[in-house]
């Protein structure tokens, strides 16, 4: 098998230290020498070790996608100099049975200096930075997320429904209640009246709502929840306005993608941060799809195809589509909303919202790649596309109710 890289390194990293495996093509017939070595993942011995690499005149080096244990020995090592692989676990499983660190760092290298590993994408620094910032957005909302049910559970327990009348626990009338019973009133006249005027029309379910046995202990905890509420509003805040100046670079591409239906302006952060903006970095629209987990996979054996679920991708980009393939499911009047409903008669709902999400991401790399605006097809497109199909569906229903249909071309 062809040599590509005479003097290449692998790397199998672990929290405390990892195993760096030396590989040295010999020139003129002779033997391959592998040296290998221990380092620790403290950053004086991981600049030590980006020095060893430059003085062994290394020319690749690849590493497993280990948890966030690469990330210190990839920050390091990069720019040095040489190819610098990250490698997906799942690309370079090792022959079982005599497995061991040694061994697999012995293997990244075979496999590095025949050319035979493909290298998973990692942004640019800038990027990496937005992206930080996004992810902590995204854990501060499921951490609010999660405040707030366990306050709707502990009011359960007091016998206070008002999640039942006011359908958030957060919003400017169900705050002034809470902070009030959490503030010692527990009048459910005085408790309802505190409500904004657009609940002014739900005072006699409130005041049902917040009769209960709230004691002290009740508020007690209600105010430590609240407080954190408070907390994670600022932070989530706080976070806004640091990615609105990491972003600014993007801003353009960002409004662009806010055309299309169901993705905001918070999805749209997500995406530019998870895919760094940067379409070239995929081939095709079809390689976007598959990274981001939106791709069936490919099972196939005896000449005959299997089914196969979607493959593993990236969770934070898929997430954030599906939050905006939810948003067109319930909407109307557009492309998607259409190709959601006609799939899911067929198909179901949540194979649907996978294609959609396909859909979305589709348009995302002829945009990033092209430079074009988001043009939607309409609601109509289907009925126009195949008008002879829609017209036989139309008939064969009405003909199912009962009705004789004579149909009278109009011009």
């Amino acid at each position: 098998m062809e040599v590509v890289h005479r003097r290449c390194v692998g790397i199998d990293i672990a929290k405390a230290s990892a195993k760096v495996c030396l590989r040295v093509q010999g020139a003129g017939g002779r033997r391959t020498e592998k040296v290998t070595s221990d380092w620790s993942s403290m950053y004086d011995d991981v600049l030590g070790l980006r020095d060893y690499l430059v003085d062994q005149r290394v020319t690749c080096v690849a590493m497993e996608a280990t948890g966030e244990y690469w990330k210190p020995y990839y920050y390091v090592l990069e720019g040095a100099g040489f190819e610098l692989i990250l490698a997906n676990a799942r690309h370079v499983k090792n022959i079982p049975g005599r497995k061991s660190d040694v061994s697999d760092a012995a293997w990244l290298a075979e496999l590095a200096a025949h050319g035979l590993i493909r290298s998973s994408f990692v942004p640019p620094p800038p990027i990496r930075e937005l992206r930080e910032l996004t992810r902590a957005r995204s854990a501060r909302v499921r951490e609010r997320t999660r405040v707030i049910s366990r306050l709707e559970k502990l009011l359960e327990g007091a016998g206070i429904k008002l999640s039942v009348v006011a359908s958030d626990l957060t919003g400017v009338s169900s705050t002034r209640m809470l902070t009030a019973l959490a503030d010692g009133v527990r009048d459910p006249v005085a408790l309802a009246d505190l409500a904004v005027p657009q609940m002014r029309g739900k005072v006699p379910e409130l005041r049902r709502a917040l009769t209960g046995r709230f004691t002290d202990q009740h508020a007690y905890l209600t105010r430590m929840h609240l407080d954190w509420i408070d907390q994670h509003n600022a932070a989530i805040a706080d976070l806004n306005e640091h990615i609105e100046a990491a972003i600014a670079p993007f801003r353009e591409l960002r409004d662009r993608l806010c055309g299309i239906p169901g993705i905001s302006t918070t999805v749209a952060d997500i995406v530019i941060a998870e895919t760094g903006g940067d379409m070239s970095v995929f081939p095709s629209a079809a390689h976007l799809a598959a990274w981001a987990g939106v791709a069936p996979g490919q099972n196939q054996s005896a000449g005959r195809k299997k089914a196969a679920t979607t493959r593993p991708g990236n969770a934070h980009l898929k997430g954030a589509l599906g939050i905006a393939a939810l948003a067109v499911s319930r909407g109307k009047g557009t492309y998607l909303s259409a190709r959601y409903r006609r799939i899911a008669s067929r198909r179901g709902a949540l194979k649907a919202v996978v294609a959609i999400e396909r859909s979305m991401l589709t348009a995302i790399w002829n945009m990033g790649t092209n430079g074009t605006t988001y043009a939607d097809l309409g609601e109509e497109f289907y009925t126009r596309l195949r008008p002879d199909r829609t017209k036989q569906r139309a008939i064969k229903q009405l003909t199912q109710l009962g009705y004789r249909v004579t149909l009278e071309a109009t011009g």
